[in-house]
């Protein structure tokens, strides 16, 4: 589900906006102090449920109209807001639980550095993302093993259906390999089989591929996501390549060989590591994702190239991307997904 557009009135007891949005990337810009993080902000938490920032913001009404014709509606009433769902002119109030459930949301605020910890110690968010992308590759290759089943669907196919199928799961393999890890295939067996093989062995092979397509079904959006990380960063960066190492570590080198610890990166340069991670690895696919401030110390030539890369990644993942930014070198070329934060006040 994806949000059409944002009505909200009285946002600090002073503005109205309402905002049409572009699909699947909408920047929103305005001068400051327009309330452009506060209302990036207001609709993340009424996605999650969370009334204490609703009560604390000063606001009267909020709108979220999405494409499925239905709208959530957050009255901010003093002592309690009341927030309900629409749909056909029938309104029902939600608790914050329901509310969290009606769509997938991550939100990036503008202090991407430091993240608190799972003890609330603040850490450098980098080594965070680091430490848990070790881990999910670590994981990745200790779970190599197969597990056959019954050929299940493919005992319906013909030999050389099954060839075929066998071809198509050896070429996502290669992909998922790309990235560092992939099955172990039992002995005696060899992937993809002849047709001959097949044949040979028509229960053993179809329960083999069987067991591949569950192996790339869990794992190929990771192996996809380290190949994708690791081209935008590396297009982006100068004088410098990201890797993954065999064992899963994040790494980093000079083009002359010089290995730079992620610590030492510039904070530009950490900001891009910190917000492609969080694009490729915490979005869910089909999430709605808000993104506040992407330009923070980055040098306008990588500010001209945002845009470009979260519509590339709207499409593989299917996501919806809200911006809010200050600089228009972010929106560059692209102006046509950009909408203004005017007050409709301003404008009677």
């Amino acid at each position: 589900m994806k949000i059409k557009s944002i009505y909200i009135s009285k946002l600090f007891n002073e503005f109205d906006y309402d905002l049409e949005l572009c699909q699947p990337l909408t920047f929103i810009h305005s001068p400051n102090g327009m309330g452009k993080s506060t209302l990036m902000r207001l609709v993340y938490s009424a996605l999650r449920g969370d009334i204490e920032y609703i009560r604390d913001t000063p606001f009267e009404r909020m709108d979220l109209a999405f494409d499925e014709g239905c709208s959530l509606i957050v009255e901010n009433y003093p002592a309690n807001p009341l927030i309900q769902m629409q749909r056909s002119e029938l309104e029902t109030p939600l608790t914050p639980a329901e509310m969290a459930e009606i769509c997938q949301v991550v939100y990036l605020p503008p202090e991407r550095l430091a993240v608190k910890r799972g003890d609330g110690h603040l850490a450098p968010t980098l080594e965070v993302y680091a430490q848990e992308l070790l881990e999910t590759i670590r994981y990745a290759k200790e779970h190599k093993e197969l597990e056959l089943l019954d050929a299940g669907d493919s005992s319906s196919m013909t030999d050389g259906e099954l060839e075929f199928w066998c071809k198509d799961l050896k070429a996502k393999l290669d992909f998922i390999k790309d990235a560092g890890f992939e099955p172990e295939i039992p002995a005696g067996m060899k992937f993809p089989p002849s047709r001959y093989d097949i044949v040979k062995d028509r229960q053993g092979y179809g329960s083999l591929a069987e067991a591949i397509s569950k192996y790339i079904e869990a794992n190929f959006l990771l192996a996809e996501s380290i190949i994708i990380y690791k081209d935008i960063v590396n297009e982006i960066f100068i004088n410098k390549t990201i890797q993954v190492s065999e064992n899963g570590r994040l790494q980093v080198r000079m083009d002359n060989g010089t290995a730079i610890h992620l610590s030492k990166l510039s904070s530009g340069e950490r900001q891009i590591l910190i917000m492609f991670y969080a694009l490729l690895f915490h979005a869910p696919q089909g999430s709605i994702v808000i993104i506040d401030e992407p330009e923070i110390s980055l040098h306008v030539g990588w500010q001209q190239k945002l845009g470009s890369y979260f519509i590339d990644i709207c499409k593989v993942r299917g996501l919806q991307m809200i911006v809010s930014t200050h600089s228009p070198q972010i929106i560059h070329d692209k102006w046509d997904l950009a909408r203004e934060l005017k007050s409709l006040r301003g404008e009677a």
